[in-house]
């Protein structure tokens, strides 16, 4: 018998800082390895602001993870020790396989309105892959299908499947699920999921009722700050709904629309040591790691 998912934990995005002093919301992050395994940490970096985020992300390392990174709006320019550099633009995908270490920068630019709207996914490696040869992974929008549903429902696949169509994200060890997904006023849909993944979706625009749960204390539910009193029975835009396991997750939405970023990936269940941009399974790791970094071996041709 086919059993949709309920809601675990509802999770309200805080604002942070981070960098040379982006300001964004971070959605989940150190300290919540578990509940979201195989993923680490998640920002959503949206703002109409440019000096919120101009001072960007300057060089700085990552091993051991995989880093995704989503623009709906404005530019970001970003260069590594491999040699790559570009910009991904509104509607385009990174995908970053940090591996055994690669240095890099993001450095968001914005549009012509000021607009610099995305967000960025820690993915975690196996321990046998931690080491692995970095690679990088630049998706524009064009190689992202769209496609159009019953009611309406307009899903773009980064990565994983909708009915016979696939994302050009594929061959990842976490066999992930990223999809950006937009049910118009009165509508639902119902994505099939894998039993054992964990499975989580973020609110980017409206509100919406995710598997016909209107009683928000069901789940636990995480405020902004430990005054905010808000218990709503919709999840609404920088709000992210953790699901249960399951095979399907169902979403509604009634008097608007509503858009979220569906996103799964098999968990590790791996020990993990994480530090600021390393994240290994022991703290020997994380140590030799550093002393790399600072004695210049911790990439073949260092920036």
């Amino acid at each position: 018998m086919t059993k949709t998912r309920s809601i675990r934990k509802v999770i309200k995005a805080r604002p942070t800082m981070e960098g040379a002093g982006v300001h964004l919301n971070r959605v989940f992050g150190f300290g919540t390895e578990s509940l979201f395994d195989p993923f680490l940490l998640m920002d959503d970096f949206r703002s109409d602001t440019p000096a919120h985020y101009l001072k960007g992300f300057p060089w700085h390392p990552h091993r051991g993870i995989e880093t995704i990174t989503y623009v709906l709006a404005g530019d970001v320019e970003h260069g590594d020790s491999m040699k790559n550099k570009g910009v991904i633009s509104a509607g385009d995908v990174q995908w970053m396989t940090a591996g055994s270490g690669i240095i890099h920068q993001e450095m968001p630019k914005g549009d012509s309105q000021g607009r610099m709207y995305g967000f960025q996914l820690w993915a975690n490696l196996p321990k046998k892959q931690k080491m692995m040869a970095p690679r990088y992974r630049g998706v524009t929008r064009d190689e992202i299908p769209e496609v159009v549903l019953a009611q309406g429902v307009k899903i773009r696949i980064i990565a994983g499947r909708v009915g016979d169509r696939q994302g050009p994200v594929r061959d990842v060890v976490i066999d992930p699920e990223y999809l950006d997904v937009t049910i118009p006023a009165g509508g639902e849909y119902v994505h099939p999921t894998k039993r054992g993944h964990t499975v989580f979706a973020y609110v980017i625009e409206g509100q919406g009722s995710f598997c016909r749960e209107k009683d928000p204390f069901t789940y636990e539910a995480v405020g902004v700050n430990y005054f905010d009193m808000k218990r709503d029975p919709f999840v609404s835009n920088g709000m992210l709904a953790l699901f249960d396991d399951g095979d399907d997750v169902r979403v509604s939405s009634e008097k608007g629309p509503v858009r979220f970023l569906l996103i799964a990936g098999k968990p590790l269940r791996e020990p993990i040591a994480w530090y600021g941009p390393i994240v290994m399974n022991t703290e020997e790791e994380l140590r030799r790691a550093f002393e790399e970094f600072n004695n210049g071996t911790f990439i073949k041709n260092p920036v």
